[in-house]
């Protein structure tokens, strides 16, 4: 298919914008047929009107009378015995007399089909007014019988045949590649939409600049990458960059999804792959952009069953027209993926993806300059300060970003504001990583008052100790999955985890359950997702980062965040069933030294943690220099305005189930020393 037939297809988009638009020229077949059907209706009723039909007696009365004026007998070999008659006769009134009109007699045309017997065919032949005709009937036979199967042929055709051709290409056409051109000007996408990704940015700009000037590193003999490979976590802009390189080269450019290649026939992705590569070679120099290649590129050899893989045969079409005996100059591929992991090493190696370009999570940097490219469509108050929302919203990617203001654009249209203040950005960014508070949730006095001494735990112990993140608010209204949330923000992005930190954050998590347990007497599953957290963390520093001298920075296991079925079938466990042992033991002692460090500052504050507790069952919401200054001076005092989003409330009910999302530490991660006991 050539490119100006691909432009024409995109242009007959069924749907432009909001607006429906019918396809092209079906309106004209629709007409046709209509059309038709009344035409052949108004022949059907002129060739009936064409004068009276007689019977068989009445047109021998006339005979018998002679009153036919004129008439044509239409004999035909085909039909002996039925003989058509057409003609006039002259009009009699009640006495039989000929009526007249304006000097004339009045004549009347009819039509009569007669059975002629011998006796009155002869009579006809002696009446000179009678005039014979022999009629081929044979055409007009052949019309009336072929018709029907014409119009039924016509049918099937319209309503089966022209939908397959509309839905896949054409009934046989399922190896064409579904490769889109993308005319320059339809996207408006530029590297001024891209941000947050500076560095990955300037490396894909060396394509655009190369297309436009390849003799500029050809002069020193240098090569352009055949393919580009951008790996990174979902969310952070990597098809929206090829956008953007689509938007600044005059090249063409194809898009496609890795999906796009897999049917359910034999031989068909690769097929698709070929047809693809030869559309490339005539719009040589154009770019390809493949989405989620890991759809199509997955490492051959793994997984279960045998047998002919279809995508092992689409794999291997691709690696040929990347690098085989019959490659072109000019096509330039890039690639994007969330899972590099499980892409084939064939596929990854120079010569076919020379350059992996890794779009990161933005840091707080970044993150502002997201806000602010989404912001353009967005309406702020006089008092937003979009930096502090950068700040507030570390490990958010692009995507979140872009999703948090619009719920906060939401928010203040359900509230008829005119434009969005920095309470609806605050609100939208607890909603988006939290969840939507549920102040409907029924909560008895009791229950409300062990969340209120949960919360009120982690917040005294996060506030206590050194190497914990700034403490940022503690509220006991339900959020998401949890009854109760203590919020904590780091003041610059965290890039590695230190085992101080990873020990207070442990201490923190156990101090929701020690709280509890001292206003109660009993516990309660609401420390169900602090164990779970506190476990994982734990269990990460003995095993992926050499925190323990017990065991040493060994190694135990394999760190890989994604199950790959035929990898992990095959894998073996490394360690023996004692250093399984040892590594439990080490966990635990982690556990038990968090829990006594927390369990001693609660104890030894136990008038502070009380008024914590208290003001959270008074206000609902505090925030974390509130609850800074009881701990400082074992005083609160009630800010002067109102509280903004949190007032008084009759609320939630359930089990205290806490908060603080931890996300695992990265795993490159120096061993540190001997642990140092946490101090309050």
């Amino acid at each position: 298919m050539s490119d100006e037939n691909r432009i024409n297809d995109d242009d007959k988009n069924p749907r432009k914008g909001a607006e429906f638009r019918v396809p092209p020229r079906t309106w004209i077949v629709w007409i046709a047929i209509f059309g038709g059907i009344i035409l052949l209706m108004l022949f059907r009723e002129r060739m009936d009107g064409q004068g009276e039909v007689l019977s068989q007696y009445r047109f021998q009365q006339l005979v018998e009378s002679n009153l036919i004026a004129q008439a044509v007998v239409n004999y035909s070999p085909q039909s002996p015995f039925l003989t058509e008659v057409t003609g006039k006769y002259y009009k009699v009134d009640a006495d039989g007399n000929r009526v007249t009109e304006n000097g004339q007699e009045k004549l009347v045309p009819f039509r009569a089909k007669a059975r002629l017997t011998d006796k009155f065919e002869e009579k006809l032949l002696a009446n000179p007014r009678f005039e014979f005709r022999e009629a081929n009937m044979m055409l007009q036979s052949m019309i009336w019988s072929i018709l029907p199967i014409l119009l039924i042929a016509a049918l099937i055709w319209f309503f089966f045949i022209r939908q397959i051709k509309m839905a896949g290409k054409g009934a046989l056409s399922f190896g064409k590649s579904k490769a889109r051109l993308l005319a320059k000007e339809r996207n408006k996408t530029t590297f001024k939409d891209v941000a947050g990704i500076d560095e990955a940015i300037e490396e894909v700009s060396e394509l655009v600049e190369f297309l436009k000037d390849p003799k500029k590193f050809q002069r020193l003999g240098g090569r352009i990458p055949k393919g580009i490979l951008m790996v990174g976590p979902p969310g952070t802009g990597k098809t929206l960059l090829a956008k953007a390189i689509a938007g600044e080269a005059d090249a063409a450019f194809f898009s496609i999804s890795g999906s796009d290649f897999v049917e359910m026939f034999v031989g068909v992705g690769a097929s698709r792959v070929r047809d693809m590569f030869e559309q490339a070679r005539k719009n040589t120099p154009c770019l390809i952009f493949i989405d989620e290649i890991d759809a199509v590129g997955r490492s051959r050899g793994h997984g279960l069953g045998g047998g002919n893989d279809e995508r092992e045969q689409t794999l291997n079409a691709l690696l040929v027209e990347m690098d085989g005996f019959d490659t072109q100059e000019g096509i330039i591929i890039i690639a994007a993926t969330n899972r590099p992991d499980v892409l084939d090493p064939a596929l990854l190696r120079p010569g076919r993806f020379d350059r992996q370009i890794t779009v990161n999570l933005p840091d707080v940097r970044g993150r502002e300059a997201i806000l602010k490219v989404h912001a353009k469509n967005v309406k702020l108050g006089p008092g937003v300060d979009l930096s502090v929302i950068a700040r507030g919203t570390p490990g958010y990617s692009g995507a979140e970003l872009a999703n948090l203001l619009n719920e906060a654009a939401l928010l203040a249209a359900s509230q008829n504001k005119k434009a969005v203040s920095m309470a609806e950005l605050e609100e939208a960014r607890d909603k988006v990583r939290w969840g939507r508070e549920r102040r409907s949730l029924a909560m008895t006095d009791e229950d409300k008052k062990y969340t209120a001494w949960h919360e009120a735990g982690h917040a005294l112990v996060n506030v206590m100790l050194e190497h914990t993140h700034p403490l940022h608010k503690v509220t006991i209204i339900p959020r998401g999955q949890a009854l109760g949330a203590t919020m904590s923000l780091p003041k610059t992005d965290v890039l590695n985890r230190r085992r101080k930190e990873m020990l207070d954050m442990i201490a923190v998590m156990m101090a929701g359950r020690i709280a509890e347990e001292m206003v109660s007497g009993d516990i309660s599953s609401g420390a169900a997702g602090d164990i779970q957290q506190a476990t994982n963390m734990a269990r990460a520093m003995v095993m992926q980062w050499g925190m323990s001298d017990r065991l040493g920075m060994v190694q135990y296991g394999d760190d890989d965040e994604y199950v790959f079925l035929g990898r992990e079938m095959a894998r073996a466990k490394v360690y023996s069933e004692y250093t399984a042992q040892e590594i439990d033991q080490e966990v635990k002692r982690i556990i038990d030294h968090a829990y006594k460090t927390a369990q001693n500052i609660l104890v030894s504050n136990r008038d502070k943690l009380e008024l914590i507790a208290n003001s959270l069952l008074e206000y609902e919401t505090l925030d974390g220099q509130q609850v800074e200054e009881i701990v400082r001076t074992g005083k609160f005092t009630p800010p002067a305005p109102a509280p903004q989003v949190d007032a008084p409330h009759g609320a939630p009910a359930g089990t205290p189930l806490p908060e603080p999302p931890v996300k695992p530490a990265p795993p490159k991660l120096p061993g540190l020393g001997t642990p140092a006991p946490a101090t309050a």
